[in-house]
């Protein structure tokens, strides 16, 4: 086995507001970054400390020919232990979202609290063969980010999902693109989101809640079985007409939903 990564990360420090002590963890879903998380990770920095993450393979942090929900547990272990937290509230949307429930199934002493953002504890079937191909493409020829989005449209043709996708571009010294991402490792670790899910043998019972977008394929109605198989205590909020992406695209919904939570989690550490 490959040793955890030192994880880059983007710290959001409390604000005067903040009342819990409990810092919060974001982990974003796959070929996404922290960058992609900045007004979310804000946001919450109103009720504690916030660090934002980039999972291995991803974003700033290192890269590993092992790509994994374990790994990426062990990782997320690491950086606590790095950073001296005794517990965090965790935040995952999906392939974070099965790094947190990973996470917190194994370390529940380390979990105060979980969110996770549509996506549920089982296996998902890799389909993102044209995201490989937009990440795949060769950038030595490209002046600027509107030519490289034009080149892909063939292989994306969603223009949402190409923008996410060319975040993960860094222009080098020289003026020219790279891409960020480690695509040969996720390319080589398609069944990473699967085994890892194979009966309720272990739960985590501190408060959760499940954030889905209500026209998401990600998360149907039968998941909540499931849910509540691994997580007891589980709360479940559908946010109509919203798909993988609610924390972007149904910003303010999102945002509601979360102040809830937060505030309920606030009430009960006062007590």
């Amino acid at each position: 086995m490959f040793k955890e990564v030192k994880l880059f990360f983007k710290e959001y420090p409390a604000k005067e507001t903040a009342t819990l002590t409990t810092p919060i963890l974001i982990l974003h879903g796959l070929f996404g970054s922290s960058k992609n998380w900045v007004s979310v990770s804000d946001f919450l920095s109103s009720y504690s400390k916030v660090y934002s993450l980039d999972l291995r393979n991803h974003g700033d942090s290192p890269h590993s020919p092992e790509h994994s929900l374990s790994l990426m547990a062990e990782d997320v272990k690491e950086f606590i232990e790095d950073h001296g937290l005794e517990k965090v509230i965790l935040l995952g949307h999906s392939m974070g979202g099965l790094v947190a429930m990973t996470f917190a199934l194994r370390y529940p002493e380390k979990v105060e609290d979980l969110i996770i953002q549509d996506i549920a504890p089982r296996d998902y079937e890799f389909k993102y063969e044209g995201e490989l191909t937009v990440l795949r493409t060769d950038l030595s020829n490209f002046k600027n980010r509107q030519e490289i989005d034009s080149a892909t449209s063939k292989f994306v043709d969603n223009p949402f999902i190409r923008n996410f996708l060319l975040m993960n571009l860094d222009r080098t010294e020289s003026g020219r693109y790279r891409w960020k991402l480690n695509v040969d490792a996720i390319s080589n670790s398609k069944n990473m989101f699967q085994a890892e899910f194979s009966g309720a043998d272990k739960q985590y019972s501190g408060n959760t809640i499940f954030i889905i977008g209500g026209n998401s394929e990600y998360f149907h109605t039968s998941d909540k079985i499931v849910c509540l198989e691994y997580f007891p205590n589980s709360k479940f909020e559908t946010i109509p007409g919203g798909d993988h992406y609610i924390h972007f695209t149904k910003a303010d919904e999102f945002r509601k939903i979360l102040t809830t939570f937060m505030d309920f989690i606030v009430s009960g550490s006062e007590k």
